[in-house]
């Protein structure tokens, strides 16, 4: 299915790592251009240099988005480079475990700012640009806000704020075509998933009891059927799809527990 996304300039933050990578690698392979919002590090490098050698466009910028100041940045840069945007996926963050025990009022509201400000801040700076094409933004939020988690309040309180954006900003930018949905992951394998897995006694028999309650297919989610989801949202094929929350998550969220 050609989605139409062809020489369309896609922002992507945290699109070097994890479900971001594969979102930056669905949309080159649809013939987009990624503009990959990352911190800097060496696999980042790499990467970026992964999408060039299979002939793909992109951009990559080694930006860390830590206030607004960085945002309004990263939206410039990607302006003088391609002169326009058409599109914004929100996607940078991490489960930072600050929990109501064992965290403290300081470090829930840096794990906020973390995980929350930027996707007001890279939506703000970047409008303009969006409301000259009718473009589309998808933000990725996660089951912890709908579920919780325990222990982890600001990352959840965080994505719980990501779904009500989204509702919001679909209200808000109907005049101008703009349309706004979320994608909600589950259970994803990505580094910091198996780095997390990492912290148990038998990482593998974990791994087997998470996914035993994975309804379909009793495993996990793949990155890439997170950005399928994704790069649809973005494309005209949605183009009447605006204020939903898509469960990318073989329906670990909504369907009975008894089935496990």
């Amino acid at each position: 299915m050609d989605l139409e996304l062809r020489d369309k300039v896609i922002v992507i933050t945290g699109g070097a790592q994890g479900i971001g990578a594969a979102i930056s690698e669905a949309c080159a392979a649809e013939g987009a251009v990624p503009v990959i919002i990352n911190r800097d590090s060496e696999a980042v490098q790499s990467f970026a240099a992964h999408l060039r050698d299979k002939g793909n466009r992109c951009e990559l910028l080694t930006i860390d988005l830590q206030g607004p100041e960085t945002c309004k940045e990263a939206v410039e840069e990607t302006l003088r480079r391609c002169g326009r945007i058409d599109a914004l996926v929100n996607n940078a963050g991490a489960n930072d475990k600050v929990g109501l025990e064992n965290g403290s009022p300081q470090e829930f509201i840096e794990s906020i700012h973390r995980n929350l400000w930027h996707y007001y801040s890279m939506t703000h700076y970047a409008l303009p640009s969006l409301k000259a094409v009718r473009g589309a933004i998808v933000n990725i939020s996660s089951k912890t806000a709908v579920t919780g988690q325990g222990n982890t309040s600001g990352y959840a309180a965080a994505k719980g704020a990501q779904l009500a954006l989204t509702r919001e900003w679909a209200v808000e930018l109907l005049p101008y075509g703009i349309r706004v949905n979320a994608v909600v992951p589950a259970e994803v394998m990505t580094p910091l998933y198996r780095r997390w897995l990492s912290t148990f006694p038998n990482p593998e028999e974990k791994l087997r009891s998470i996914t035993a309650r994975i309804p379909l297919g009793k495993r996990m989610t793949e990155a890439a059927e997170i950005a399928s989801m994704t790069v649809f949202l973005l494309s005209a094929k949605s183009g009447h799809t605006t204020g939903q929350h898509l469960f990318v998550d073989g329906g670990y969220v909504h369907l009975d527990r008894a089935l496990d």
